[in-house]
């Protein structure tokens, strides 16, 4: 009898990402979760935060995070281990039910003191500065792409996180890529870079049909997703 494999790196990683979509296929307050942590992040880059305050601001969304993914984990493991009523398993939930709601007011103090004041004062010179950071309007791009491709995983329910399922993630962010370098370069040499990145993404496209891991119409659907999302970011902001 061969012993069991040892999980690998990728393996690890794997099952950590398939815990994070559980948690958004399943519980409706980690969507919601997800949904303001981007927004606050977006919005953070726009009044431009100092660099103490955005990482105030991620130690905040992270602590909600996991208080809510500890919850669920609490939850469910109390569900398998009784059938019927018990006092102490409903205080079990309510103490971690309590601990999301803390961390959720904490998330709260910490978005109004970063925020306070500074959409007032700068709200006029918002699309100013925007256009002239191509640097940030690229990773709200591909933060955008990628929360696309994980909501449609976890509602699809196909695949993995990082391996198989509609979309490719791969592909995605190589479109995405290749339409933010498309917009970021200038000049004469746009076409060139613009072209090379273009290829570079089709052979990520291809690797992933190629590997078996996606078919070609995920692969596609990511290639769409990528770009599009890029494409409408960019136009807004720029």
């Amino acid at each position: 009898m061969n012993a069991r494999r040892a999980p690998t790196v990728f393996d690890s990683f794997n099952n950590a990402a398939e815990g994070i979509i559980h948690v958004l296929r399943t519980q409706r307050n980690m969507r919601i979760h997800f949904a303001v942590a981007f927004v606050v992040i977006v919005a953070a880059l726009i009044v431009n935060v100092t660099k103490l305050e955005l990482i105030a601001l991620c130690i905040s969304i992270t602590f909600v995070l996991i208080a809510e993914m500890l919850n669920t984990g609490i939850e469910s493991a109390i569900d398998i281990s009784t059938t019927s009523f018990d006092p102490m398993a409903k205080i079990a939930k309510d103490i971690a039910a309590g601990a999301v709601l803390i961390a959720s007011v904490n998330a709260l103090v910490v978005g109004y003191f970063v925020f306070s004041g500074k959409v007032a004062d700068r709200s006029s010179h918002l699309l100013d500065r925007l256009r002239q950071a191509p640097a940030e309007i690229t990773i709200v791009a591909l933060m955008l792409t990628v929360i696309i491709v994980v909501a449609t995983k976890a509602y699809t329910g196909r695949g993995t996180p990082l391996r198989g399922g509609l979309p490719s993630g791969h592909a995605a962010l190589a479109f995405a890529g290749w339409m933010a370098i498309t917009y970021v370069t200038g000049g004469d040499h746009r076409f060139v870079v613009s072209s090379v990145a273009l290829v570079l993404a089709f052979l990520v496209a291809q690797t992933r049909i190629e590997s078996g891991v996606h078919s070609t119409l995920e692969v596609a659907y990511g290639a769409l997703v990528g770009a599009l999302a890029t494409l409408v970011v960019f136009q807004v902001f720029s």
